[in-house]
């Protein structure tokens, strides 16, 4: 993640204050409710780690990483940014991975 986004999120967090929340989050936590979780499938090309959703009900999250620790955390923001919420609401949103499989759902 780019401090850019890092800072731009935070600054959005500030502004909106701690009472007011993005739309985003309560549809992820929606979203979650009613589908379960979100089943993500890896494969290994040209040195890198590329993880697909396979059941996201709005389309595709792809995202990609060098190390599997690395792709878990590029995994949740991949979920906060499908549902536009900034990731400076990561804790907020709870987003964990379930089991020793590739699926992730709020905790």
């Amino acid at each position: 993640m780019s401090y850019g986004k890092v800072i731009k999120d935070m600054l959005l967090k500030l502004l909106w204050g701690k009472s007011s929340v993005p739309r985003g989050l309560y549809e992820l936590d929606r979203y979650f409710r009613v589908h379960g979780p979100i089943e993500f499938e890896s494969r290994e090309e040209d040195g890198l780690i590329i993880a697909t959703s396979k059941d996201f009900l709005q389309g595709s999250i792809v995202t990609f990483a060098e190390t599997r620790d690395e792709l878990d955390a590029k995994i949740k923001d991949a979920i906060l940014t499908a549902f536009e919420v900034p990731s400076s609401y990561a804790k907020e949103a709870g987003i964990k991975r379930v089991g020793e499989s590739e699926s992730y759902a709020l905790a």
